[in-house]
């Protein structure tokens, strides 16, 4: 069993924000496993998917960002899920809208929701970093966040959303390294095609 935690902030107002690229994977992982329909537990949302031999819990903490360990915590409490079987969905200001990091462990890079899931798990759950690029101006970071992709921005979002759902079963099957190949392929503009000689 595993816990796929996105974070994000609950309210219309916030649905698509860049602050809640976490969110909308979760749905698009829920919508592609035609998952159950996601119950208020847990301070959160969480649905029931299965993918392949791996049962899946999808959660939505609805605790506000900052607050996303309370969440996180009680979900894997309650199911007993160790953190080597639990994947956080976040965004990341480091890297560019479509790129795509997963690695186990590793320090919050100031990501207010990681951190608290770190004071009350620890450090040793896998995150997935999806990228939301930086303003270039840390005085422009919180408003970066809370604020909508841009039109650009989003289509790359969708599109990286699309290959993980049809995608994310490497991350069980094979490893995470073949999953974020997978998601930068997607990506990657097509390789022009040689000139023929005449």
């Amino acid at each position: 069993m595993w816990l796929i935690a996105g974070l994000g902030n609950p309210g219309s107002e916030y649905a698509l924000t860049r602050h809640n690229i976490g969110f909308m994977a979760v749905d698009a992982l829920a919508s592609a496993l035609r998952a159950s329909s996601f119950s208020k537990k847990f301070n959160g949302e969480i649905a029931d998917a299965t993918l392949g031999s791996e049962r899946l819990l999808l959660l939505k903490p609805l605790t506000f960002m900052n607050l996303s360990g309370k969440s996180v915590q009680a979900a894997a409490a309650f199911y007993k899920i160790p953190p080597a079987h639990i994947l956080v969905i976040h965004d990341e200001l480091d890297l560019a809208p479509g790129k795509c990091r997963i690695k186990q462990g590793g320090g919050n890079n100031g990501h207010n929701g990681l951190r608290d899931i770190d004071r009350v798990l620890g450090e040793h759950y896998w995150r997935m970093r999806l990228g939301i690029g930086h303003p270039g101006d840390k005085a422009q970071v919180h408003g970066h966040v809370l604020n909508d992709f841009t039109a650009d921005e989003r289509a790359l979002v969708d599109k990286q959303l699309q290959a993980l759902t049809q995608h994310f079963a490497l991350f069980f099957t094979h490893s995470p390294e073949m999953l974020m190949t997978k998601l930068a392929a997607s990506l990657a503009p097509p390789k022009a095609k040689p000139a023929s000689s005449c």
